[in-house]
Parts: structure tokens; sequence; C-alpha cells
């Protein structure tokens, strides 16, 4: 096909537009894979690149959409061939590359991974970005010496899509899984999960003491700033919180003392940058240890003119669990 749908991100006199054209395949950028676009998903980056909320994208035009699964239809790479099932996460794509809300994208080859057994591609974009990076969170916290019988683990922000599978894995793990959220009636749904307990976030929105009682042995959060600096305080000796999100904000209004008189360790998780191998090890890890069903009854499925709506929604933290976006 000459040209393909898409949706573009533009330079505005007043920020960005964002709008679903037709895009010429002679405009994608250098790569020596070119894929054919099933799947895709809405992570919160995306929400804030199609809402231009946040300045993420920096290179225009850009085709938004941070992650895919697909086949390849092209390749120069020697380890793909023509039909070959693959999935992209992170490097920049809809950031400083052409990225996944699009029927074909052109990519490195190193950027690639094969689609684990037993996992179809819209199973892997119901998981996408957001679940690949729980899953490097959890596998942060073991190396770090975390078991279930260590202690209860705590996941904020857990009705959205990290949260949401960080919550299912850690509960088919066995750890005692704390979820925090912001919304109540969410409650019955996070147990379904595999909570044990549900808490009001707003146990973690005061500022944080440098010392708090201890009640985890580790979590995973994707909320950052105060909230962040409250799991800190209140994480056992010797225990870890992986840190992977900001949706309150970069900042980290936090004591040493956790780290100095607890042992308490901060883990910093990046999913865009993440080595290969890496990758590999996370996502056999999720074709093993997320629960399937579980999986599909947190998921939704939309097509490409139904993004525009969810974006803002995702951003104000009303979207629950995973949504898989239709590509071809």
């Amino acid at each position: 096909m000459a040209t393909f749908k898409a949706i573009r991100i533009d330079k505005a006199d007043k920020g960005t537009t964002a709008a679903l054209v037709q895009f010429d395949e002679a405009e994608l950028m250098d790569g020596d894979v070119t894929v054919r676009v099933d799947w895709s998903t809405l992570n919160y980056k995306d929400g804030l690149a199609v809402t231009g909320k946040s300045p993420v994208v920096r290179r225009f035009p850009m085709i938004a959409g941070i992650d895919f699964a697909g086949s390849v239809e092209q390749s120069s790479h020697p380890q793909w061939k023509p039909g070959d099932q693959v999935i992209c996460t992170g490097w920049g794509m809809g950031e400083t590359h052409l990225g996944a809300y699009a029927e074909k994208a052109r990519v490195k080859g190193d950027w690639l991974v094969a689609l684990p057994k037993g996992l179809s591609a819209r199973e892997a974009m119901a998981i996408g970005t957001a679940g690949f990076t729980a899953m490097l969170a959890v596998i942060a916290l073991e190396r770090h010496g975390l078991t279930p019988d260590r202690g209860p683990v705590v996941v904020t922000g857990a009705a959205g899509g990290v949260g949401s599978v960080a919550t299912a894995v850690l509960a088919k793990l066995g750890y005692h899984v704390i979820a925090s959220t912001g919304r109540a009636a969410e409650a019955d749904y996070l147990k379904s999960l595999g909570a044990a307990e549900v808490i009001d976030r707003n146990e973690l929105s005061a500022p944080a003491k440098p010392l708090a009682k201890e009640r985890w042995a580790g979590g995973v959060d994707s909320v950052g700033s105060t909230t962040l600096a409250n799991l800190l305080s209140m994480t056992k000796y010797g225990g870890a919180i992986a840190a992977c999100g900001l949706a309150a904000g970069m900042d980290l209004p936090a004591s040493v003392a956790p780290f100095i008189l607890r042992g308490v360790c901060l883990l910093g998780i990046d999913s865009v940058m993440c080595p290969v191998e890496a990758r590999k090890a996370a996502w056999n890890r999720l074709a093993s240890d997320l629960d399937r069903a579980k999986l599909a009854e947190i998921t939704r499925e939309i097509g490409f003119d139904q993004v525009f709506d969810l974006a803002p929604q995702i951003l104000a933290g009303q979207v629950r669990g995973r949504v898989v976006v239709k590509i071809s």
C-alpha cells in the first residue's frame, strides 16, 4: 500500500494536533524491519501524546503509539523474516521514532522481541508496555531478594494498567497484595485480580514522615511524588520499592531515613531503553506467570477512532485495566 491509516501528531501554533490520516509509506523512518501492525494499546504516555498535555513528542510529524504486536512484512535484519510474529515496546516510538498507531511500522530489528509461544498478538498488547513494565518491577524485587514469606507487598495506582498486571502477577506468585487506589468502586475488581487488601490512596497522600510504621516488605509504584515517599517510609527493614511511574508528579519529597536506618532500596524501572535480553526474560515470565483468564477480564478493545475519546480519560485516572487498540 502506498498509504496507510495512522494517528498523526503535528505541531500547531499552540501545542499540537492529533488526527486519523492516510500516511505515506515513503515517509516512514529508517529501519531494517517493516511490520504490519495488528494490535497496539493505550498507555498513559499515549494519552499525554494524543492530548498534547505533556511534551512527550519530540519530532514532528509523529505517529503516536508506544507499542505494537504484528507480523514482519520485510526484513534485512538476520534475525527476522516475513511472517514472524513480533512485539515492540519503547525505544522512543511515539516520541522520537514514528510509532504504533498505524497499519505499518518500520523499526530496527534489534528493538523487536519474538511473540512468546502460547501468547496471541492481542494478548501481548493486552499486556503491553504497562504489563511489561510491571513484570520488570516484579523481577527487580525478586532480584533484591523479595519472597512471599518476607511480608505483604503494596501496589499503587492498582486499578490502572501497570497496577492491574502487577497485582495479578504478584498474587499468582503467592504474595499478600495490598492494592492502593483512589477509586473505592474498584475494590471488587482488585480483589478479583488477587488483592488481599484494598486501601484508599489518601492513606499515602499526606506529607511523608521520615520513618513511619513498617507495613510492607516491598512494592510496585506507578504514582511517584508523595505517594512514593510514603511507601518508602513504611517499608520494612531490608525491603524495596520498584518505581516505574509519575502519575502524581516527578518530585520525591522523601527523607534518607528509610535508606540509612532500615536499609530500604529504591529500584528504578525503565522500560523504554531496557536491554533486549531483559525484555525477553520479562515477556517469557508474563507468558507463564500472568493468569490469561484474568488478563481477559481486565482488557477491553477499541478501534482507531476511539483513541481520541479514551486518551483524556486515561490521564484522568478513569480507565480501568488495559485497553487494546485494533489496528488491522
